[in-house]
């Protein structure tokens, strides 16, 4: 068979369309494809949700790749192994309570298991902006990642969400929209975002899944995004908790949504 090249395009052309347009309008959508969004993300599709990932990047992962300092080992500790176990993530123990896992095998799994259990993630799409209707946030405005880092004037698009979530790390991206723009006041002790303290693993590890809820009407924060916005430090390349986070906030939205 000879190969058309105009197929091929029109091919992925007609494919990713559908697929976008099926995105426009779900029960939860989710911004940034890091361990702690991508767990929400699959425990929500397996309860029957329709559950969208937007990731400014062109990989997922966020910083589980890169172990600590670019040695691809992380650590979890002995709450979060279920999880690696559901996913099917090969651990070992290091010393008791301790276990350690391949970062590379960490990430693709868990994106892996989470599109498998019928999740979509678009890729190289950033949050720009809220859709907001009388003080709730009910879904996001969306352009290409391309188009923001190029500063060109392209207006976006929207989509709908019963429930949005904040998953983009230290960067707490959607929740920063929310506060400059909306007039919100988010329910932290500040009503503002309150920062990232200093490392500390233990103490950053037990408040990122206490402070994974949600923090303005409609909109969730989970991963590192709950600490930096409800002021807990950052715990390091320990991943235990972002699983948890993304695990408990799933749990919270099925129950509501």
């Amino acid at each position: 068979m000879q190969l058309d090249d105009i197929k091929i395009s029109k091919a992925i052309i007609e494919s990713y369309k559908d697929k976008l347009i099926k995105a426009l309008d779900v029960d939860v959508a989710i911004v940034g494809a890091g361990p702690a969004g991508m767990v929400c993300a699959y425990y929500l599709a397996r309860a029957g949700k329709n559950v969208v990932i937007f990731e400014r990047k062109l990989s997922v992962g966020g910083g589980m790749w890169g172990g600590g300092i670019m040695f691809n080992e992380i650590v979890v500790q002995q709450k979060a192994k279920k999880i690696m176990d559901e996913f099917g993530v090969r651990t070992r123990v290091y010393e008791d309570g301790y276990y350690l896992a391949d970062s590379i095998e960490s990430v693709s799994t868990i994106c892996s298991k989470a599109v498998k259990a019928g999740v979509k993630i678009f890729n190289l799409i950033s949050a720009e902006d809220l859709f907001i209707r009388k003080g709730r946030i009910c879904g996001l405005v969306l352009n290409w990642t391309a188009v923001e880092m190029a500063r060109l004037h392209v207006d976006p698009i929207t989509m709908r969400a019963k429930f949005v979530v904040d998953a983009t790390g230290h960067a707490a991206e959607v929740v920063h929209i929310a506060e400059r723009k909306s007039g919100l006041r988010l329910k932290t002790k500040t009503g503002k975002i309150m920062g990232e303290q200093s490392m500390w693993a233990d103490e950053g590890e037990q408040t990122i899944v206490k402070n994974s809820k949600e923090v303005a009407c409609g909109l969730y924060v989970c991963g590192m995004c709950a600490n930096a916005v409800f002021g807990g430090p950052r715990m390091g390349p320990i991943f235990g908790g972002m699983l948890l986070s993304g695990e408990k906030i799933a749990k919270d939205l099925i129950k509501r949504s």
